[in-house]
């Protein structure tokens, strides 16, 4: 049975815009937000958006930012569409009624470690979002070498602005579509989680949003200026030009962006900290800079001194974070005790840490315990510091953990990085999300997470206690979701004063 699709055109600031409505839902999707950002606008600040006489159609998704592939086996894991073209800074609605007046808004900034992502990924479409009363957004941002390239020249961070551009846009504009414009949501997994949580400790993203829903990333991956000086600098050389914006901008994107993958790829083969710095553990050379103008301080730093003051926070983090890096690639069976002992050394972890994570482990190999580990050093603490400096300021920090594990690989994925993405969207059955979740996941669980989701844009309660130095609550997601308190505390409480 086909759908009835009809045309339905609303006017924003640029001129009249066509949108498709099925189903009761009218999306608008390939909406410039700014202006392409290349010749001219290359390595700029996002530029004003163009405006056109007419009707212009928004009727499929726009085109993508230049981004390399993912590495294998990610590409097959985590495929993403790739839409030529040079507007890329565009955005995608979904909503319930273009004649509506106060409907939530969430905007939803998407995840690749800063190098890859779009928002046009199948699983990302927000149609149930918009069903149950959510006028839905997700952008496009510029990504590595577009969008995070430092020289010291007074230019930073272009892929935050550009959020910060889109999250303007929608406040001059989602009235159109129906939405709230001062009851924004932003949310976002992995780098969108750490871009979400920057975004609330930028002065310049101050006002353009009243909640935020970090998924699998908060606000400790920020370099500072002299490693992003010095990544500016390999990728100088490998392009055989001098680190300069103009020099950099004059060789072609493809060739660009083979240079970052190459060191990418150096940084992971030989993640040296005297060469890389703080890239020797995220393995992430292009991603936000602390240059003390568009990210001050260190996120974290800013939300513990009172930046996310007044807005609301929902944090979390996937039980098995790391598994979906280790057990793809085999590289979980071939981590040995030297490794883990090396790695366990290198997170500056007290000599009984293996011994604790084994106690609650039974069974489990070097490589089980490092992703263990590895995921409490770059997701779970992190969100417990982002929850522990909210909370301590008196805002309301609600946390989760997604708990379900994938049957795949032999059920070795387990709760892995990216999982709830299909849950918290209610897209289960969208194209390529079987990749992590396998053929039936349980539907139950997106019911309840999609809910809270949907709750916490409306109110601000997702519907469980707010988390606190004391009682600890977090919501665990699972095939029988509970509240639980304080979770896997003896081994939080081993990062206290590294972490």
């Amino acid at each position: 049975m086909s759908l009835s699709i009809t045309d339905v055109v609303v006017d924003i600031r640029q001129g009249r815009v066509r949108g498709a409505l099925a189903e009761g839902i009218a999306s608008f999707k390939g909406i410039p937000y700014a202006a392409a950002p290349f010749g001219a606008n290359r390595f700029k600040p996002p530029q004003t958006a163009p405006s056109w006489d007419g009707i212009r159609d928004a009727l499929a998704f726009g085109a993508t930012v230049p981004k390399p592939p993912y590495f294998p086996p990610f590409d097959e894991i985590l495929p993403e569409p790739v839409v030529e073209g040079e507007e890329c800074l565009n955005l995608n609605i979904w909503t319930p009624d273009t004649a509506a007046v106060g409907l939530p808004v969430m905007v939803w900034i998407h995840g690749g470690a800063f190098a890859n992502g779009t928002g046009a990924v199948p699983h990302y479409d927000g149609t149930r979002f918009a069903r149950d009363g959510v006028v839905l957004v997700t952008i496009n941002y510029r990504l590595g070498v577009d969008g995070f390239l430092f020289l010291a020249d007074g230019v930073a961070n272009l892929g935050l602005l550009d959020q910060v551009a889109a999250l303007e846009w929608v406040r001059d504009n989602i009235a159109a579509f129906g939405g709230d414009s001062g009851n924004v949501t932003i949310f976002g997994e992995s780098a969108g989680g750490m871009s979400v949580t920057t975004l609330l400790s930028m002065p310049r993203a101050r006002g353009l949003f009243k909640r935020v829903i970090a998924e699998s990333g908060a606000g400790h991956h920020a370099i500072s200026t002299g490693t992003a000086t010095r990544v500016g600098g390999y990728l100088a050389e490998k392009l055989g030009v001098p680190p300069d914006r103009a020099a950099i901008a004059s060789v072609p994107v493809p060739d660009t962006y083979a240079a970052q993958i190459a060191l990418s790829a150096e940084a992971f083969m030989a993640p040296d900290p005297g060469k890389w710095g703080e890239v020797a553990a995220n393995l992430m050379p292009f991603e936000p800079v602390i240059d003390g103008d568009v990210v001050p301080v260190l996120p974290i730093e800013g939300i513990a001194a009172g930046a996310s003051a007044g807005v609301d926070v929902m944090v979390g983090t996937n039980r098995e974070e790391q598994r979906l890096f280790m057990v793809p690639s085999g590289a979980i069976d071939l981590i040995d005790e030297n490794i883990l002992g090396a790695a366990v050394a290198g997170y500056r972890l007290p000599a009984n840490a293996i011994e604790l994570y084994s106690a609650a482990r039974p069974g489990a190999t070097p490589g089980d315990l490092l992703a263990a580990i590895s995921t409490d050093w770059f997701f779970r603490i992190p969100a417990v510091r982002l929850a522990e400096a909210h909370s301590g300021n008196g805002g309301s920090a609600y946390v989760y953990e997604m708990a379900w594990r994938s049957p795949l690989y032999g059920g070795r994925l387990g709760a892995c990085h990216a999982l709830e993405i299909g849950f918290v969207f209610d897209n289960l059955d969208a194209e390529w999300t079987d990749r992590l979740a396998g053929a039936h996941p349980p539907q139950s669980i997106a019911d309840e997470m999609h809910r809270a989701w949907v709750a916490f844009a409306r109110t601000g309660d997702p519907g469980w206690e707010s988390y606190d130095a004391g009682r600890r609550t977090v919501m665990r997601f699972d095939s029988a979701s509970a509240v639980v308190d304080d979770p896997d505390g003896a081994e939080r409480r081993l990062w206290e004063g590294i972490r």
